[in-house]
């Protein structure tokens, strides 16, 4: 007995020893801890899944999701539990304490023996042994306690443990006479509470032969149990401290917001947290004021406080994008909402994701990436945390109907969309019609925030949207335009009778063969600002970009040569590596000198890395077509437009507001200036163009028939967002074209074109109408069909959708799958194929070298030599169809195909390739370099990455690991709710009764937690 208790006591006593200072908490561990000692070796085994904590008094958490008694359940001699299971009997069979309870004599002995310990613990000989052990020392910048506790909380645990320092002496001193006081009056205690516990024992004789014999162990399980669940006091773990901190600030910024005072709190409304991150992460610090405080004012509106619709239109680089940020950080954290943010193109949505993947793992939300193949439909439902997702137009709209399709549509708080006026252009502009039309119709609590920089027709626009308008011409860089007529140039001035003003003369010295190669004086230009500045060249067609620049680096003096040489040795390796060996030749001659084309004919490695150089400065002129100032951020001191023309096709202000607006970028240049190049013939055109008004928003509903006003019906009924014809029309009114319908419908009335569109789809067989009611009236109702539905959920062009379900049926007659020829012949998009102009000699030669079994796929498909001379092509399609039951094969099938074509890369770089940023060249390079999962760029140090891959830049490397522990937590958070979901009791199930709906909820939570 008396050896049991001294193991007892020195068990006790180490861990008591061994826990740290409230000052030494997140540090890691030193070696010397890791290795354990005489005394300690047994307490390291059973009790390696405890944290150390900062006193011994609290209750105790533990960090591991494991069974923290997974040690103790074989009970050995040397057992912590076997000693006390033996003392237990002991206990029991001595007489005197015979009819005592078990629990009651137990805790009295450990009583004593914590006490004992207590007293043991201060001794010198144990104080002299704690310090050779190693204790837990005060965190350094960059220890455990940085990674684990939220950015906003470093500052202050720093200040914290600067006081610690300062206090520690007196601390230490105060801490010990108050151990050594608390242990004598737990001594005194107990000697005081042992008569009195045996007087009631012997009280409860009777009734506690029943119920006294209660396993140790599952008494001391429930116990332990419990000190994990409780909170510490003193000094919580650092996961919950990091969201229990959040949710406070959060909780009172969403008191704040909801509050009718004007006091925004810190800022806007939300967690000082945010700021502190925008000036971390992005390098503001403070929005704009003086004459440019329309940030402020924007964000203060009445009508953005009470959540009503809003349009907001101001020059580029005016900081349009930081306004909608901050108003979705609001609904993502104060107000607990979804948000989907709307953008343009691919690349946009690339780049957004990797400049919000940092917000969203400081201040606990997701950040969704639904562009090109990335999304997942219906999205996954989150009960905890929110969702910002990102996506381009057409993957916006399959997610709006995704959320109404499920009944999730009031989770979409804000849906904030970027470039407004796309809304006119083309297919693309019908599709964000439709998106918000319904997003409108559908949801009274869901907030539409639009802004652009080119707005004309706003009135229409807030007709539609229902929405507030507000507008600035605040741009904090100046931007003069000026005009280029032969050697003379002119500065764009509205006041002058003409329209422009004599700036100055061209003075650079050309000689004759400079003159025949460069008669718009592009090299006198260029020369003026690079290499020191950057300049942006926009040419009328792909191929004059590339001629262009070889021009300019003929010209260009040897010395550009010098001007980061090595740097710019390595851009051309790189396009090496990502060309599998080989470079475009004219980049080959003019990165040396600082110069590129950017185009689409490049492909996304070579753009990506080309924009890199450009940006870091490498690079410092582009020649690029117009399709560049729609896309990623890439700004310039100077921007040239060397032709009033796109194509063939004269300007239109809209693009040119687009092109020079990359001129002159806040926090990048002091100044910009564009240079429009004209001749004389084109002047008073071009004129017109700098000085008319802005082109109109119109709905191209009508004009996009089978990607517009079909394709929205067949989702209306599919969705069950209308029935009848008279809902139908209903919520045509309630368009921009319902808006604009005086204007745009001159022969028929709407009326009329909304009859003809769904006779249209019934004859083909897309819609039915319902056998029961009015087949005429308002009352007319239809219903789907099971070819409808695969082809609005698929997005399919209602032009080709009965061409595509004919060419399935009939691949499914004999499929080849010996090689994928077949499968990419399927998924080839139809409207590709009025594009394509083969070469048919090289279409000949590459048809003699198919295999058997690709010769095969062809005879199948009806093509043979013949056919192909006589220039005959077959039909293609776009994806095939999972909702038609009997085309199940293909879902199995394409699924691999998918992803090859998505990414074509190598099967190991897959993983990579997901972490939005990386592409082709730099999966290799990270494959390389031992990174080949999500999980090692996830825990990757940036600071190693910058070091360990060429050309990754500090900004680049932690948008790369941002983004893959992002899509690691996503990844994780749906198998969770996955898990979860299985866990969970239908609400339907036969036998619940009652309020099925509750009763499962419940049964849910307890089928968790066992």
């Amino acid at each position: 007995m008396e050896d049991g208790c001294s193991r007892i006591r020195r068990r006790v006593s180490v861990r008591k020893r061994n826990r740290g200072s409230p000052e030494s908490l997140g540090a890691s561990p030193t070696p010397a801890e890791l290795q354990p000692t005489e005394d300690t070796e047994d307490e390291a085994a059973a009790g390696s899944r405890r944290r150390k904590t900062g006193s011994p008094e609290p209750a105790q958490g533990n960090d591991s999701e494991e069974d923290m008694f997974g040690d103790y359940n074989s009970f050995t001699e040397n057992s912590f539990l076997a000693q006390v299971d033996d003392l237990e009997q002991r206990y029991m069979q001595l007489p005197e304490c015979g009819s005592r309870d078990a629990d009651s004599g137990v805790q009295e002995y450990l009583r004593v023996a914590t006490v004992n310990d207590a007293t043991d613990s201060e001794t010198p000989e144990h104080i002299k042994k704690q310090s050779d052990q190693g204790v837990p020392a005060e965190p350094e910048p960059g220890s455990e306690l940085s990674f684990d506790v939220p950015s906003s909380q470093i500052l202050y645990f720093e200040n914290m443990q600067n006081s610690s320092k300062a206090l520690s002496d007196q601390s230490t001193k105060e801490r010990d006479g108050n151990s050594h006081k608390s242990s004598n009056e737990e001594l005194a205690c107990s000697h005081l509470e042992q008569p009195r516990q045996n007087t009631d024992s012997s009280n409860g004789r009777a009734s506690s032969e029943t119920n006294r014999r209660k396993s140790i162990k599952d008494h001391l399980k429930s116990a332990m149990a419990g000190n994990a669940r409780a909170q510490t006091s003193v000094f919580p773990r650092s996961k919950q401290l990091r969201e229990t901190v959040l949710s406070e600030e959060i909780s009172v910024a969403k008191k704040a917001i909801e509050s009718p005072s004007d006091d925004l709190g810190p800022f806007y409304s939300l967690p000082s947290k945010v700021r502190d991150l925008y000036v971390q992460l992005k390098g503001i610090k403070k929005l704009y004021v003086g004459e440019g405080d329309w940030q402020h004012t924007c964000l203060t509106l009445s009508s953005v406080q009470e959540r009503k619709n809003l349009i907001y239109s101001l020059p580029t680089s005016g900081g349009k994008t930081l306004v909608a940020e901050i108003l979705m950080l609001q609904e993502l954290l104060c107000r607990q909402k979804d948000v989907l943010m709307i953008l343009p193109y691919v690349a946009i949505v690339q780049e957004k994701i990797s400049s919000l993947s940092s917000f969203g793992i400081e201040l606990g939300f997701f950040v969704e990436e639904y562009a090109g193949s990335k999304g997942r439909f219906p999205p996954i439902k989150r009960r905890e945390k929110k969702s910002l997702y990102v996506a381009t137009i057409e993957k916006g709209h399959s997610l709006v109907n995704a959320f109404i399709e499920t009944g999730r549509i009031g989770t979409l708080g804000l849906v904030v969309v970027e470039r407004l006026h796309m809304i006119g252009e083309g297919s693309r502009g019908a599709i964000l019609e439709m998106t918000l039309a319904k997003v409108l119709y559908t949801s009274k609590t869901t907030q539409i925030i639009g802004m652009s920089a080119t707005l004309n027709n706003v009135e229409d626009l807030q007709a539609f949207l229902k929405a507030e308008y507000y507008t600035s011409q605040f741009r904090p860089v100046e931007l003069k335009e000026f005009l280029k007529v032969n050697d003379t140039i002119y500065e764009v001035d509205s006041r002058a009778v003409d329209g422009m003003t004599f700036s100055r003369l061209l003075t650079y010295k050309y000689s004759d063969d400079l003159k025949k190669m460069d008669p718009d004086r592009l090299v006198a230009l260029v020369t003026e600002v690079i290499p020191n500045y950057s300049c942006l060249v926009f040419c009328p067609s792909k191929k004059n970009c590339e001629n262009v620049a070889e021009m300019l680096c003929k010209f260009l003096s040897k010395d550009y040569l010098n001007h980061r040489q090595k740097e710019k040795c390595e851009v051309v390796r790189s396009l090496r590596n990502v060309g599998h060996g080989k470079v475009c030749p004219v980049l080959k001659r003019t990165v040396p000198f600082g110069v590129a084309y950017h185009h689409s004919g490049l492909t996304s490695d070579e753009r990506k890395l080309l924009e890199e150089a450009y940006s870091k400065g490498v690079l410092c002129l582009f020649t690029c077509t117009s399709t560049l100032a729609a896309g990623v951020n890439l700004p310039a001191r100077r921007v040239i437009l060397r032709a009033p023309y796109v194509a063939n096709t004269f300007l239109k202000r809209n693009q040119y507001k687009q092109m020079i607006g990359r001129a002159g970028r806040a926090g990048i240049d002091t100044a910009g200036e564009s240079i429009l190049l004209l001749q004389e013939k084109d002047k008073q055109q071009v004129l017109e163009l700098i000085h008319g008004p802005l082109e109109d928003c119109q709905s191209r509903l009508v004009e996009e028939v089978t990607k517009g006003m079909q394709s929205l019906f067949l989702s209306l009924i599919g969705l069950k967002i209308a029935a009848s014809l008279g809902d139908i029309y209903q919520f045509m009114n309630g368009t921009l074209f319902g808006v604009q319908q005086k204007t745009l419908l001159k022969e028929k009335s709407l009326w009329e074109i909304t009859v003809d569109a769904l006779e249209h789809l019934t004859e083909k067989g897309l819609l039915q109408k319902d056998s029961h009611g009015d087949k005429e009236g308002l009352q007319c109702h239809f219903r789907i069909t099971k070819l409808g539905q695969a082809s609005f959920k698929g997005a399919i062009d209602l032009a080709y959708c009965d061409i595509l379900y004919r060419d399935l049926k009939k691949g499914l007659e004999g499929l080849v799958l010996e090689s994928l020829l077949h499968l990419v012949y399927l998924t080839t998009p139809y409207d590709l194929a009025a594009q394509s102009q083969p070469d048919w000699m090289v279409y000949f030669r590459q048809f003699s070298q198919l295999s058997p079994a690709e010769q095969n796929v062809a005879a199948l498909l009806g093509i043979s030599e013949s056919f192909i001379g006589k220039k005959a092509s077959g039909q293609a399609i776009r994806k095939n169809r999972r909702e038609l039951e009997e085309l199940w094969v293909y879902k199995a099938l394409l699924v691999e195909l998918t992803k090859k074509l998505t990414y074509c890369v190598k099967a190991e770089l897959i993983p990579l390739m997901e972490v939005t940023g990386v592409l082709e060249g730099r999966a290799k390079q990270l494959y390389s370099a031992g990174y080949r999962t999500v999980m090692h760029l996830a825990n990757a140090n940036p600071e190693v990455l910058v070091t360990t891959i060429d050309h990754l830049s500090r900004r680049q490397a932690k948008q790369i690991v941002s983004s893959a522990k992002m899509l690691l937590r996503e990844k994780a958070e749906a198998l969770q709710e996955e898990a979860e979901e299985l866990l969970r009791l239908p609400a339907d199930l036969p036998g619940l009764g009652g309020s099925n709906s509750e009763r499962a909820g419940s049964h849910a939570g307890d089928a968790t937690l066992s």
